[in-house]
């Protein structure tokens, strides 16, 4: 993270983060089960993961990402939305911090390795 304490810097490091360390920074707390079974407590999250929100006026509520902008840390849910004015449907974004993971997708093995088990 950032060594200092003004909000502008903050900022600018973030929006300019390679996106190798800015993926690992959108990441989602597992729940209990996911946390016995992997051996961690949070993991970077990925579209197709099913997520429970935890904080906000949808608290409670349960889907899957479809799709997360790395640049300013947001997820999408499906079949989470807000109706406009004029009556189009909108997506809702969600911080990472406010969600916790319920299942992983597991297409990619390499994901659910630890780092020591990798060499």
């Amino acid at each position: 993270m950032t060594a200092t304490s003004k909000p502008g810097k903050s900022r600018k490091f973030f929006a300019e983060m390679a996106l190798h360390r800015a993926a690992k920074s959108v990441a989602g707390h597992l729940n209990e089960k996911l946390k016995k079974e992997l051996g961690r407590r949070a993991l970077p999250l990925r579209k197709g993961d099913t997520v429970k929100i935890m904080r906000g006026a949808f608290r409670g509520k349960e889907g899957k990402i479809s799709k997360i902008e790395r640049s300013s840390g947001m997820v999408y849910i499906e079949k989470i939305a807000r109706k406009k004015s004029n009556g189009a449907e909108v997506e809702i974004a969600f911080d990472a911090s406010t969600l916790l993971l319920i299942d992983i997708d597991r297409t990619d093995r390499k994901r659910l390795k630890r780092k020591s088990e990798k060499k």
